[in-house]
C-alpha cells in the first residue's frame, strides 16, 4: 500500500488488513478493516498521527522508508491497533516525541512500556505549529476510552477522529465514494463500539459543530470527503428516538420458542410494526447489534436450561444492556417444563436500560391455544405502547 494524498503535505498511509474476520476476540469482521495513520508535513516539523496494529507493522514501516525524520507521533488512543507500533517508529526515529492527553501517556507507558521521557502532554484546546500547519488537539474523552482525543488540522480544515466516526471496512479507495456500503459499516461500528458512550458522543458532537471541516479522517475504513454524510448519520442515531422496531433475539432447542417468536413476529406485521427476529444460533452479532440501534422494543426469547436461560440467550441480553441502546420497552418470553428461573435471570441482566418492562409471556411446554392468546395481548400493548410513543 503506497501514501495516498489528500491535501498538499497531508497524506495517509498504514495498513488494509483485508482477511481480518474478528477483533478484540469478540467483534465480527465481515468487512476486514483498515489502521489509517497519517503524515502532515510542515515547514518545519513532521508529525506522524497513529500508527498500526502490530499484526501489519510491516506495511507501515514500508510506507515511512523514505521518510527521512519524524518529529512528533500523535496518539488519538491508546488502544493498540492505532498505537502498537509507536516503539518500533520510536526506535526509527531517536528523537520523536510522542504527543498526547495526560491520561494517555499513562497508559501507552503501562501497555508499551514507553519511557516517560519520550512524552509531551496536551491539554484540551492545545495546538501544534508544524510550520505553515497548525494543530489543534481536542480532548474527547470515552469515545470510547477515557484518554481519547481529535487533532484538527487547522489550515487545510481536516478533523482527524481516530476511532470515532470510522467504520471496519477494507477498501483501497481514499474516500467514501460507496456510500451505502459505507453507512452500513459505520452503523455496526457505532452499534459495536460507541454507542455504549453515547451520552459522551452528544458532547463530542456539539464540541466540533462549529469547526470549518473539509475532511473527516478517522482510524478505521475510508476518509470522508463530505463530513455531512456521517455526521448526518451520527446525528440520527445519536439524537433520533427508537422507530417502530421490535427486535427478538431468541434461542429454540425443540421449537416452542421459535413457535412463539414465529406467530408473535405475524401478529406485530399485521399491526404494522416491523419486526426483526434473530435465531442466535446464527446471528452475527454484529447485526443484532445494528438492530439495536433503532429498535423501540426488544423481545427477549428463550427455552429454560437448567432452570435457567439458554446461555446463547443469556449472552445476547448481557450484550444489549453493555451496548445501551435507545430502547424503551422490554419483554421476555420462552417455554419451561418442570420449572424456571430465566425471567427473574434476565431481568437481573438489563439494569443499563432504561426501559419499561412489559409482562413476560412464559409457557409450559409448547404453545397451546391460552399461550397465543397471551402472546396477542403482548402484541396490543406493544403496539400501544408505540403509539403512545408517537412512533406507529
Amino acid at each position: 500500500m503506497k501514501a495516498m494524498t489528500i491535501k498538499p503535505g497531508v497524506s495517509k498511509i498504514g495498513a488494509v488488513h483485508w482477511e481480518r474476520r474478528l477483533f478484540d476476540s469478540l467483534i465480527p469482521l465481515p468487512d476486514g478493516t483498515s489502521y489509517n495513520a497519517y503524515l502532515v508535513e510542515g515547514k518545519d516539523k513532521i508529525a506522524l498521527l497513529d500508527t498500526v496494529d502490530p499484526m501489519t507493522s510491516d506495511v507501515l514501516i514500508e510506507q515511512l522508508k523514505d521518510v527521512e525524520k519524524i518529529d512528533y507521533i500523535i496518539a488519538h488512543h491508546a488502544e493498540q491497533d492505532h498505537s502498537g507500533c509507536i516503539p518500533l517508529v520510536l526506535e526509527k526515529y531517536k528523537e520523536a516525541k510522542v504527543i498526547c492527553t495526560p491520561k494517555a501517556k499513562t497508559y501507552l507507558m503501562d501497555l508499551l512500556l514507553i519511557p516517560e521521557d519520550k512524552f509531551i502532554t496536551v491539554e484540551d484546546g492545545e495546538t501544534l505549529d508544524l510550520g505553515g500547519k497548525t494543530l489543534k488537539f481536542i480532548h474527547a474523552p470515552w469515545v470510547h476510552w477515557p484518554e481519547t482525543m481529535f487533532t484538527y488540522l487547522v489550515e487545510d480544515k481536516i478533523l482527524f477522529t481516530c476511532d470515532f466516526l470510522g467504520s471496519h471496512l477494507a477498501t483501497s479507495e481514499l474516500y467514501a465514494t460507496d456510500e451505502c456500503k459505507v453507512y452500513e459499516a459505520a452503523k455496526r461500528y457505532y452499534a459495536e463500539i460507541m454507542m455504549p458512550f453515547r451520552n459522551f458522543i452528544e458532547k463530542d458532537l456539539e464540541k466540533i459543530k462549529d469547526l470549518d471541516i473539509d475532511i473527516i479522517a478517522p482510524s478505521h475504513g475510508p476518509v470522508y470527503n463530505n463530513p455531512k454524510f456521517i455526521l448526518d448519520a451520527y446525528n440520527e442515531w445519536v439524537y433520533a428516538k427508537p422507530k417502530n422496531i421490535v427486535v427478538i433475539p431468541y434461542s429454540t432447542m425443540h421449537g416452542s420458542v421459535k413457535k412463539m417468536v414465529e406467530y408473535l413476529q405475524t401478529v406485530l406485521v399485521a399491526k404494522g410494526v416491523i419486526v426483526k427476529p434473530f435465531d442466535l444460533s446464527v446471528t452475527d452479532i454484529g447485526e443484532l447489534a445494528m438492530a439495536l440501534v433503532d429498535a423501540a422494543t426488544i423481545v427477549i426469547g428463550t427455552p429454560t436450561v437448567l432452570t435457567g436461560a439458554h446461555p446463547m440467550v443469556v449472552y445476547a441480553t448481557y450484550l444489549a444492556n453493555a451496548l445501551k441502546p435507545k430502547t424503551k420497552f422490554v419483554s421476555i418470553i420462552g417455554s419451561y417444563n418442570w420449572g424456571s428461573r430465566a425471567q427473574d435471570q434476565l431481568s437481573q441482566m438489563i439494569t443499563n436500560l432504561k426501559v419499561e418492562v412489559i409482562s413476560p409471556v412464559f409457557i409450559k411446554g409448547f404453545p397451546k391455544e391460552e399461550d397465543f392468546k397471551a402472546l396477542d395481548k403482548l402484541a396490543e400493548e406493544i403496539v400501544k405502547k408505540h403509539e403512545e410513543a408517537g412512533i406507529l
